[in-house]
């Protein structure tokens, strides 16, 4: 016998917010865990206004849609489902995390500026826009998510460089989670680099990776912001060496490594003299406290 689908109606929700004493009025709440119910369709959603934080994880979601009224909405959790596109996004214009790991999408897109060229042949557009014949206009509109400052979307069908381009447009992005896709060019890195505010990228288990000569090294180089790469921090001392490096080569990195492990023993040695003084001083006001007393003792027995 096949299993009834599973609909998100107004009941379910209604029941689900009493279930897990949660506000029964819709617009009271901030967050709902709809993850594991086995959706396969977003809907019924629109009392929701107040909503901060949606969990629709591991469904059977094939889309992402019927979200205009969340317009409040922080995160947004998306991982393990059937998900192809990042489409009707553009009501969360609030949204810092967005998180679509384990889906199937293969296009990045939809999240950041869009960016209109439009070429010398006159066509006839909804937009406010001149085009003559001997003319081309670029025209950038609004950043769909202005505020999204987190991308997870490991797990996913990413190849080229041209289905991770629109990261470039991503302003505002400074967390990217995008292990185990399928990149491969190269070519990458100069998206990477038109991102102002990455700081924190993750490209493990891409072919990529093995194709960037001295990947570690060069991603610091060209990524001036980054402070985490894959599974480590990119410490000061590893971007001073880094640097050193790109700039003189092997014996460059030798000695500004040189460098930083001299100001690091004389950092340690530093502390290891404070705390010796310390001691010795109060070593020293313990003996002339010892001393204080041994007078009056003295004198009360004279």
């Amino acid at each position: 016998m096949a299993r009834e689908e599973a609909l998100m109606t107004k009941t379910f929700l209604k029941d689900h917010c009493k279930q897990n004493k949660l506000y029964m009025t819709p617009r009271l709440n901030d967050t709902l865990y709809l993850h594991f119910k086995g959706f396969s369709t977003i809907e019924n959603l629109e009392e929701y206004t107040g909503l901060k934080c949606l969990w629709l994880e591991c469904n059977g979601l094939q889309r992402i849609q019927n979200l205009q009224a969340q317009t409040d909405l922080r995160c947004l959790f998306l991982h393990q489902n059937l998900i192809h596109n990042l489409e009707n996004l553009e009501p969360l214009s609030k949204l810092c995390t967005l998180n679509v790991c384990n889906n199937y999408i293969c296009t990045i897109e939809n999240i950041g500026e869009s960016v209109l060229t439009l070429r010398t042949t006159p066509i006839s557009l909804c937009v406010c826009v001149c085009v003559t014949p001997s003319i081309c206009f670029v025209s950038i509109f609004p950043a769909c998510l202005p505020d999204l400052g987190t991308l997870q979307i490991a797990h996913n069908k990413l190849q080229t460089v041209g289905d991770v381009e629109h990261l470039s447009q991503c302003l505002s992005l400074s967390v990217l989670d995008m292990p185990h896709n399928l990149l491969d060019d190269p070519d990458i890195l100069t998206v990477l680099e038109r991102m102002p505010e990455l700081r924190v990228l993750n490209l493990m288990g891409n072919e990529v990776i093995k194709k960037i000569p001295y990947y570690r090294k060069t991603m610091i180089i060209h990524l001036k912001q980054l402070t985490y790469l894959d599974d480590r921090p990119v410490f000061p001392k590893d971007r001073a060496c880094a640097e050193a490096w790109g700039t003189a080569g092997p014996e460059g990195e030798r000695r500004e490594r040189e460098s930083w492990q001299t100001q690091e023993r004389r950092k340690i040695q530093d502390s290891l003299d404070t705390m010796a003084t310390i001691r010795d001083q109060a070593m020293e006001n313990l003996r002339l406290r010892e001393l204080r007393q041994r007078s009056l003792v003295v004198r009360a027995l004279d």
